[in-house]
């Protein structure tokens, strides 16, 4: 899922392997990292991660970003 505004873009991405808040620091973390990330949120329970950035991100970019956590991008929700 993307919602685009005037200002920002909000992506929905599904993550495999999250279990604990460890987890979702380190997708968190990141994925925060990568240019025009403005919020992120990894709930490990639904394995659900919002990200709100300034422009659309490359899913290649977030696959890396969720890779390099040690975690697995099963796509957008």
């Amino acid at each position: 899922m993307t919602a685009e505004t005037d200002t920002q873009t909000t992506t929905v991405y599904r993550v495999t392997g999250m279990t604990c808040g460890h987890c979702e620091g380190a997708v968190t973390s990141e994925i925060a990292a990568l240019p025009g990330v403005t919020s992120v949120k990894a709930v490990a329970a639904s394995g659900e991660v919002t990200v709100v950035s300034a422009a659309p991100l490359s899913d290649e970019d977030v696959r890396a970003a969720v890779d390099e956590a040690g975690y697995e991008l099963a796509g957008r929700v």
